[in-house]
């Protein structure tokens, strides 16, 4: 795996396991209640874990025809600061993509919650091991606001989306 890939998918599992701590406590009830019409803890981690699951279901496709995409530059870096600072600003909602919306499932419990994240996170793995290190820059990701980026970048934005929910988890519990 490229260091840098190795190194943001290192930062993510950690992320994943500090908040599955948070919440590993949390009864069914506890998990899935939801107030004023706010999305529970439970459909929160769901949104995560979807959002990482298509992402993957898309790179993989892309990865296809890697040879006939173009590589990232100046202004996908711009693009990265802006969804970076828009990942940190608090009390900045955005709207789900419908699709990750249709297809975020609902999970009764915390250990059902852990298993399919961990499943997607160890495909995740196999794909950048696998990955050729001489198409890092490509745009094979595609993010639902700021378009086209690479798997590095792609990487960053999982980190920056589980700093973003994860105040609302906290504010919750």
């Amino acid at each position: 795996m490229h260091p840098t890939h190795n190194k943001l998918f290192t930062e993510i599992e950690l992320q994943r396991a500090r908040l599955l701590d948070t919440v590993r406590h949390l009864s069914k009830e506890q998990l899935n209640l939801s107030i004023g019409g706010k999305w529970s803890v439970a459909q929160i981690m769901s949104h995560l874990i979807t959002s990482e699951r298509l992402s993957l279901q898309y790179v993989q496709k892309k990865i296809q025809g890697i040879e006939k995409v173009t590589d990232t530059g100046i202004w996908e870096e711009v693009k990265m600061v802006l969804l970076k600072a828009s990942q940190r600003l608090p009390g900045l909602k955005f709207k789900a993509p419908t699709k990750i919306f249709e297809n975020t499932p609902q999970f009764q419990d915390v250990a059902a919650l852990e298993l399919e994240w961990s499943k997607v996170r160890e495909d995740f793995k196999a794909f950048l091991e696998a990955f050729p290190p001489h198409f890092s820059k490509r745009k094979i990701y595609k993010h639902p606001f700021a378009g086209y980026l690479n798997v590095k970048q792609a990487l960053v934005f999982f980190r920056e989306h589980i700093l973003h929910h994860t105040p609302q988890i906290k504010k919750m519990l």
